[in-house]
């Protein structure tokens, strides 16, 4: 990741289409529940998460936050 991230999370009900997610590079079908995690500096590059994958990128980069419990900067 570039910098600071804002991560979102997003419930079954608004996950409407399928995501890769870049932790595991497996589909995230609709209906998922998963976090969309945003560079500030680069909105674009934007990407959709298993929350697991996550859990496990932030325990190897360091960081921390939890984004099922609201949009956290991390």
């Amino acid at each position: 990741m570039i910098g600071p991230v804002e991560v979102r999370p997003i419930q079954p009900y608004q996950a409407r289409k399928p995501y890769r997610c870049p932790g595991c590079d497996l589909e995230i079908p609709p209906g998922t529940g998963h976090v969309v995690v945003v560079p500030e500096e680069a909105p674009d590059l934007r990407r959709h998460w298993h929350r697991g994958c996550w859990f496990k990128e932030q325990r190897r980069l360091g960081g921390r936050g939890h984004p099922t419990s609201g949009t956290q900067r991390t």
